[in-house]
């Protein structure tokens, strides 16, 4: 008996022992650590912060849209600021290009409108490191396959980097029926000037694609307005809310020009410019039919509207009008008198001006024509 009580404590042991080796190889599975000044991301946190493509089925309408983004406009300081890291954190290009020279993330060309994210045009980033002139050193645990790059914080040209070219894709899905807005890659840009100053150039350095950084932006938080200093957003919201300010200088299209060699005129570009986020917006409105309280609320904006331009129309033509209507009234009076002359004594029919009737459909005058129906 007590053989066979041995016999089972031996198997549930064993079992116990098995499961828990089973549970320590799949988080270890898991854990393939990708850490980046001291943040640790998994591939589980990696698939959650992925945003997953819709299949081309699904999709009725997609525009893919190339932004500029000042990031001395709007809110788009929370990406340049701190300049260098400190106790709030890092910029978004120092979080990038920690990234790419450690070897966590992938960088691609920049082919200007003819993007492919594939290996093939995957960028050599020590070749990219000579190019931008950024000082660097081989990295420990750095392989042949695998090259991996320490640069020093002074090193890193962030005070360079003004502004970031992003790639928007807007696109309805038939099966959820929604329209939404993604942001597919982006691309920091150096502004530099030559040794005879003038207006700096601007140096589009590679791109990079969103869903690889977001787990690591969403451990950076910043503030977005100068009155509330209180950081409520991540650096992962800031993209995923559309907080930014970018104007359109590309749409994507078979000539793979720029709206600036289609637009020359800086005036018809502003007009382009407009017209597509117009369009944008208006293509998810015209998608669903009004309730009875939108066409109420749009028929009375319209009355108001209408009541504003004619109150303005009013006080514009009152002083201009008032000096005829003045001399108009002087030139009647006399011509009444000349006539009561004329008419010995007998006081001139003067026809009264109806006033017109404006208002309720009770107040008008019918027609011979509708008194006989």
């Amino acid at each position: 008996m007590n053989a066979i009580k041995i016999m089972m404590l031996a198997a549930l042991v064993a079992t116990a022992t098995s499961a828990m080796a089973q549970v320590t190889k799949r988080s270890a599975d898991d854990s393939k650590k990708k850490e980046d000044a001291g943040v640790v991301i998994t591939d589980r946190q990696q698939a959650f912060f992925e945003v997953r493509e819709v299949s081309d089925a699904d999709l009725d309408w997609y525009k893919v849209i190339y932004r500029q983004l000042d990031l001395t406009v709007g809110r788009n300081p929370a990406l340049y600021y701190p300049e260098m890291p400190n106790a709030d954190g890092q910029n978004l290009f120092f979080i990038i290009m920690r990234l790419v020279a450690d070897g966590k993330i992938k960088a691609y060309e920049f082919l200007d409108g003819r993007e492919m994210f594939t290996p093939e045009f995957e960028i050599n980033v020590g070749d990219m490191l000579d190019n931008q002139h950024i000082m660097y050193t081989e990295a420990k645990g750095s392989t042949e396959k695998n090259r991996r790059y320490s640069i020093e914080d002074a090193d890193i040209p962030g005070n360079e980097v003004l502004s970031y070219y992003i790639i928007e894709r807007w696109e309805f899905d038939r099966r959820s029926n929604k329209m939404r807005t993604t942001v597919d890659a982006i691309c920091p840009v150096a502004h530099r000037t030559d040794d005879y100053g003038g207006e700096a150039l601007r140096y589009p350095m590679f791109w990079v694609k969103l869903n690889d950084i977001r787990p690591y932006l969403a451990q950076q938080y910043v503030f977005t307005d100068d009155d509330n200093n209180l950081p409520r957003y991540n650096l992962d919201d800031f993209f995923k809310l559309g907080l930014y300010t970018g104007e359109i200088y590309k749409t994507k299209n078979m000539r793979n020009l720029t709206l600036m060699q289609l637009h020359p005129d800086e005036d018809d570009l502003k007009h382009a410019q407009d017209s597509i986020e117009n369009r944008l917006h208006a293509f998810n409105n015209d998608l669903w039919v009004p309730d009875r309280e939108e066409l109420l609320a749009r028929e009375q904006a319209k009355a108001d509207l209408d009541e504003d331009s004619e109150n303005a129309e009013g006080e514009d033509g009152e002083g201009e009008t008032a000096a005829p209507a003045k001399k108009k009234k002087e030139q009647t009076v006399r011509s009444t008198k000349r006539g009561a002359k004329s008419n010995n004594g007998k006081k001139p029919k003067i026809k009264q001006r109806k006033a017109k009737t404006t208002g309720t459909k009770s107040a008008a005058t019918r027609s011979v024509r509708d008194r006989k129906r």
